[in-house]
């Protein structure tokens, strides 16, 4: 008899089970579904193209590795990936430096706070047509702020956007307050999950605020901020948008400016050789394939799970 009951109590406990599962991913399906078709089957259609020369109308021919061998001759696909990592490795740590000071300053119990953090957190919900567009205004040349101030104090300003040696060093300033926002919020969340009694009990020890700063805050904070790096990478060599709005393609500083992104953009839209755009996003996709592995490989020397 025991043996029954426990067979059908084990038999219902399936059955359970077997139905949260089945409710489980109906209500994941929607997501599954939508990355499926807009992130997975991209990618390999990507793949796919890259490595095939596409006509006006549709109709394509293989190459093989053709692309890929063009992309590595091309000296203007070596400009745009150094152009992107120049940026990406200047942009991402001094946001993040900066982003970590907001944090901290924002996390103490100051007048006005919400105020402050909704200021700082602007950029994130404004579109980026409207930032690109203030910029230009910012660093224009003759009648921009930028340049008028620094008139002021006796110095010509060069010109931003349109000078070789500027525009680089433009964008990546743009870049930096545009995404002070979004790591300023995550870092804020992993702030306010350090204990505060690590903070009285080193303030009782006669630590000053740069010892607890270096000595517990970043070091409990590393985990968020290895989560913020590596988001920031990524989205850093995908940059497009703001360079779209900022620099024209008559721009003589085209060069020095252009991401890999905007050259993919100018490949597949505006010339409409769609295999060769293709190659050079899935080489960019690789690139960032490696750096991500690279970040999770070295966490371990840097990152505090405590």
């Amino acid at each position: 008899m025991k043996d029954k009951k426990s067979k059908r109590h084990t038999s219902k406990i399936s059955s359970k089970h077997s139905k949260d599962i089945f409710w489980g991913y109906l209500f994941i399906a929607p997501t599954l579904i939508g990355l499926l078709i807009f992130y997975i089957l991209p990618v390999f259609q990507t793949l796919f193209y890259s490595f095939n020369d596409w006509g006006d109308f549709g109709n394509y021919s293989w190459t093989g590795i053709d692309n890929y061998k063009e992309t590595v001759n091309d000296p203007e696909v070596w400009q745009t990936f150094k152009n992107t990592i120049i940026y990406a490795f200047t942009m991402v740590p001094l946001s993040i430096a900066v982003s970590i000071v907001v944090a901290v300053l924002l996390n103490q119990k100051i007048k006005g706070l919400t105020f402050y953090r909704t200021l700082y957190f602007l950029p994130v919900v404004t579109m980026p047509a409207a930032i690109g567009m203030i910029w230009m205004w910012l660093y224009n040349s003759d009648y921009g702020i930028i340049n008028h101030m620094l008139s002021k104090f006796s110095i010509n300003g060069p010109d931003w956007l349109t000078d070789p040696n500027w525009v680089l060093i433009s964008i990546i300033i743009v870049g930096v307050w545009t995404s002070i926002g979004t790591n300023m919020v995550i870092l804020l969340s992993g702030l306010q999950g350090i204990p505060k009694s690590l903070y009285e009990a080193a303030s009782l020890d006669g630590a000053g605020p740069l010892y607890t700063f270096f000595r517990i805050t970043v070091p409990l904070l590393s985990p968020t901020i290895f989560f913020v790096a590596v988001i920031s990478f990524i989205s850093a060599f995908q940059v497009f948008d703001v360079i779209f709005m900022m620099i024209s393609p008559t721009n003589p500083a085209i060069d020095n400016a252009q991401s890999v992104i905007y050259l993919f953009y100018h490949y597949a839209f505006v010339i409409g050789e769609k295999g060769y755009a293709a190659a050079i996003a899935m080489v960019l996709f690789i690139l960032i394939l490696v750096l991500t592995i690279i970040q999770f490989r070295l966490q371990n020397k840097w990152v505090h799970y405590e």
